[in-house]
């Protein structure tokens, strides 16, 4: 059946590129990257014990709905990837990434490099480095981000460390404490798949004018990354419903 070639197809996908992600990232058990092993499994074993003629119209019609929904948020996830203005704002603010001991991670570093193009055609704007410091990390995010920048001639009295967040949502709440004014456009840089998420939470948090500034991120994992923005997504927009 066309169902069973399909879910195969997907299964094999799933499982080659979870072993690609594990070649790349020089790891097997990043935390996302086992979405793709249990998915491929998944897939593959529904190929051996499903019938399809015997699956619940409820299930079916619930399959239907998450692949659309899915199509849906993605397709809101890319628009937003595209909206990248280059409006000359008095503040950036660099959500931080995962640091490896001391050193910047490919994801971060390139943030880190969109926003030196800012800081040096507009050389009177600061930024705030977000981040605190998490797991496998010898210092907070922010120091990292820092010392990225005045390595590469971003004078020390235009940079803000924020070096208590942990998340998206507070990277952004505690950086508002170094912008004197929310109510003027503040550059939001970060990778490109993650700027819609950002700047909704931009604008919840008081940013009247949040203007995203895209990076762009490792091209073998750009779909890792979105099909783990898109559930992130969901959480988010589930919490805005409930509070």
């Amino acid at each position: 059946m066309l169902w069973k070639i399909v879910l195969l197809i997907v299964g094999i996908f799933c499982l080659v590129y979870y072993a690609m992600l594990c070649a790349a990232l020089r790891k097997w058990n990043s935390t996302f990257s086992r979405f793709w092993l249990g998915a491929g499994g998944l897939c593959v074993l529904g190929v051996k014990v499903l019938q399809y003629d015997r699956i619940p119209v409820v299930l079916k019609i619930l399959m239907l709905f998450l692949a659309i929904a899915f199509l849906a948020t993605e397709s809101v996830i890319v628009a937003g990837m595209f909206r990248n203005h280059q409006k000359k704002c008095r503040y950036l603010v660099v959500l931080g990434a995962q640091v490896s001991g001391r050193k910047i991670t490919d994801s971060l570093r390139r943030r880190l490099d969109e926003a030196l193009k800012y800081l040096e055609k507009y050389p009177d704007t600061r930024v705030v480095v977000s981040g605190g410091r998490g797991k496998g990390e010898e210092i907070p995010e922010a120091e990292a981000m820092a010392g990225y920048l005045t390595s590469h001639g971003i004078e020390k009295s235009r940079i803000f460390l924020e070096k208590r967040s942990r998340t998206t949502q507070e990277n952004l709440r505690y950086s508002l404490a170094f912008i004197e004014d929310a109510t003027k456009p503040v550059g939001i840089v970060s990778n490109h798949f993650h700027l819609y998420r950002a700047c909704q939470y931009a604008k919840k948090l008081g940013y009247e004018q949040p203007c995203p500034i895209a990076a762009g991120c490792n091209p073998l994992l750009v779909v890792n990354y979105m099909v783990r923005e898109c559930m992130a997504v969901w959480k988010m927009w589930l919490l805005n419903c409930i509070s």
